[in-house]
């Protein structure tokens, strides 16, 4: 049988640090499980928001593992198996396909900048190579500001002719819509995911295979009220809370948040580079989330 291809309201999920600095994977399991039965069609693990990059090779294998092991729907999830190294985006790919994942979302290689499309290119053809033997679908993390290196229009079209069936979609961080839809216009059976949720009614109407957004972890239920019953109010409410973060950190700002809402500080914890939100953008932040709550139950 055919496996669904994720879609829909989409969290790229945070991803609990503990006290020494790794992962904090039973607190991950749990909000995973938390935003599965409240709103979400699935879940983006070890993304930008999930700090992936900031965890070591045998940390992102354990975090990847565990949410297995826990018995979540891994076959909705993608997980980020982007890596500057390639044998590392390589052997993270390998598992996401031995675990039984959706997909995995792939960043290019980061720290060398300026390189060519072929460059790109042979990346793309190794990983899928070397995970012919267990075919997991390849989405591509288009997030140029953070990687310094564009999925140009011309080589997404030139990946899809070279391997169909394994280059499944691409989520667009870049924040330009223009490029998401001509991206989405490639091909019916690509699926392109904005990174934010402003753009689920038009993804309901067929542009878009729907969104992965960092905010999702804290507006879920909005989210899936717009995506699945064309709310309109619901929409502008998820888009006002995801406001609440313009001009401040986002992955640390959603990470304070989620520690309100779930009464459990813990979740305030980032890794370095990253710091944590201030008291001042958090008392801020939840205040504009209280104010915006409290209207749907006025």
């Amino acid at each position: 049988m055919a496996k669904t291809k994720p879609g829909g309201v989409i969290a790229a999920i945070a991803t609990a640090v503990d006290e020494t600095g790794g992962p904090d994977c039973s607190r991950s399991v749990r909000l995973a499980r938390f935003l599965l039965d409240n709103g979400c069609d699935g879940l983006n693990v070890l993304g930008t928001t999930g700090e992936a990059t900031s965890f070591s090779l045998v940390q992102r294998k354990a975090v990847m593992t565990a949410y297995r092991d826990a018995g979540l729907p891994v076959s909705r999830l993608m997980v980020g198996t982007g890596a500057a190294a390639l044998a590392d985006a390589v052997a993270l790919t390998k598992h996401a396909a031995e675990l039984g994942y959706g997909g995995a979302l792939v960043l290019p290689p980061f720290y060398y900048k300026g390189v060519s499309d072929e460059g790109l290119f042979a990346t793309i053809e190794r990983i899928i190579a070397a995970t012919a033997q267990q075919p997991i679908p390849v989405y591509l993390y288009h997030f140029p500001a953070q990687s310094g290196l564009p999925w140009g229009i011309g080589l997404l079209r030139r990946l899809l002719s070279a391997f169909p069936g394994r280059v499944a979609g691409l989520k667009d961080s870049s924040g330009d819509m223009a490029y998401a839809r001509a991206a989405a216009a490639i091909a019916s059976d690509f699926s392109v995911f904005p990174s934010t949720e402003a753009c689920l009614i038009e993804a309901r109407q067929g542009a878009f295979a729907g969104c992965i957004s960092a905010t999702a972890n804290v507006n879920a239920d909005l989210c899936a009220r717009a995506y699945h019953g064309g709310d309109a109010a619901a929409l502008g409410e998820a888009v006002t809370i995801r406001n609440l973060f313009d001009g401040k950190p986002l992955v640390s700002g959603v990470k304070a948040l989620l520690g309100h809402i779930h009464a459990d500080t813990g979740w305030a914890r980032v890794l370095p580079p990253l710091t944590a939100f201030s008291s001042a953008d958090t008392a801020a932040v939840v205040a504009g989330y209280g104010r915006i709550r409290s209207r749907e139950v006025a």
